[in-house]
C-alpha cells in the first residue's frame, strides 16, 4: 500500500521509530512530492514525460522533430531549385505554430543547408545549430547561430543534442546528429558514407529508438577524375550502421532524385534496403514525406 501524505508526516514527526535510511526517503519524498513506496513493497514505476518526441520525415533528408510545443528540424529542405524535377518528393512546409524552434544542419550543401527552408523553420527567433565549421558562414548570413564542436551536448529547452563524426563525399566537413527528449534517443546521419566511428557512436550512445540513415550509394561525375565509388551510404551499408549503431528502427532518407549524368543512385533502394534488413533482422519504416512515425516497422 502506498502512504498518505499525512502517514509520511506522522513519520517524519517520529523518526526514533524508524530506520535512518526510511526517514531519509520520507523526507526527500514529501520535498519534491513524489509517491513514496514502503520498502519491501517493489520498486517504483518509471517516471512519465510529460511529452513524447515525434518525427516526420520531410522531404529528401529532412526531419522534424516535436516534443511539447517545440519544434527541431534536422537538414529541412524547401528550396524547390536545389533539385529541380529531378526530386519526386512533395516539399513538406515549414510550418510551425507555437513554442521554441531550432535547426541542425549536418553540413553546407545546398540539399542539406537550405536557407529559405531554414529562414521559414526558424522565423525571427529561433536557433541554428552546427558544427563550427559551418557556423561562421551561417552566422555571416544573418542566421542566430549556435556552434556545437563533436561530442559536446547542446540542451534546446527539453531537446539535447549532439554532434557526432560522420564523412562527406567530397571530403567537406559533416556531422551526424544524436537527439534525445521526451524518452527517446534518434540519430540523423545527412548523407554520410561508411566511416571507422559507427562502433564508438554505438557505444557511447546507443541503442537508438530510431536511426534516419541515407541509403541511395550515390556516384558523383561532378569531380573529375570520377572515382566510380559510392559517396553516400548503400542500402547495403545503412543496415549495417543500423546493427552498428545498436538502432531499434531504421528509417531510410536521402533516396529518390532522378539519376542524370552527375548523380547516379542505386537503383530499387528501397528493396535492396528491405532484403538487407530482412537478412540481418533489422526493423525498418518506411516513412513518406510528410508522415509521422509510428515507431512501429513498416516493410
Amino acid at each position: 500500500m502506498i502512504p498518505s501524505s499525512s502517514e509520511s508526516r506522522d513519520r517524519l514527526a517520529r523518526p526514533e521509530r524508524t530506520g535512518r535510511r526510511d526517514f531519509l526517503r520520507a523526507a526527500a519524498a514529501l520535498s519534491v512530492g513524489a509517491v513514496l513506496i514502503p520498502p519491501g513493497t517493489g520498486r517504483a514505476a518509471k517516471p512519465v514525460d510529460s511529452a513524447v518526441l515525434r518525427a516526420q520525415r520531410l522531404a529528401w533528408a529532412g526531419v522534424r522533430l516535436r516534443l511539447g510545443q517545440d519544434t527541431l528540424f534536422v537538414d529541412p529542405l524547401i528550396d524547390p531549385t536545389v533539385w529541380g524535377a529531378a526530386l519526386k518528393d512533395p516539399l513538406v512546409p515549414m510550418d510551425v505554430s507555437s513554442g521554441s524552434r531550432f535547426v541542425l544542419v549536418t553540413h553546407r550543401h545546398s540539399d542539406h543547408f537550405d536557407p529559405v527552408a531554414v529562414r521559414q523553420a526558424l522565423g525571427d527567433t529561433g536557433t541554428l545549430v552546427c558544427a563550427p565549421d559551418v557556423a561562421v558562414a551561417a552566422a555571416a548570413s544573418g542566421f542566430r547561430v549556435r556552434s556545437a564542436p563533436l561530442y559536446e551536448p547542446i540542451l534546446l529547452n527539453d531537446f539535447t543534442a549532439t554532434a557526432v563524426p560522420a564523412a562527406d563525399g567530397y571530403g567537406d566537413p559533416q556531422v551526424s546528429w544524436i537527439v534525445s527528449g521526451g524518452g527517446r534517443r534518434v540519430i540523423h546521419c545527412g548523407d554520410t558514407l561508411w566511416h571507422g566511428s559507427w562502433w564508438r557512436i554505438g557505444r557511447q550512445f546507443g541503442p537508438f529508438d530510431a536511426a534516419f540513415l541515407p541509403i541511395n550509394g550515390a556516384r558523383f561525375g561532378w569531380r573529375k577524375p570520377v572515382s566510380e565509388v559510392h559517396a553516400v551510404l548503400t542500402p547495403e551499408q545503412a543496415v549495417a550502421a543500423a546493427v552498428v549503431l545498436g538502432a531499434r528502427l531504421l528509417v531510410p532518407i536521402h533516396y529518390g532524385v532522378a539519376a542524370s549524368d552527375d548523380y547516379q543512385e542505386v537503383p530499387d533502394a528501397e528493396a535492396l534496403l528491405l532484403a538487407s534488413a530482412r537478412k540481418r533482422k533489422v526493423s525498418v519504416e518506411l516513412a513518406r514525406p510528410g508522415e509521422w512515425l509510428t515507431w512501429q516497422a513498416r516493410t
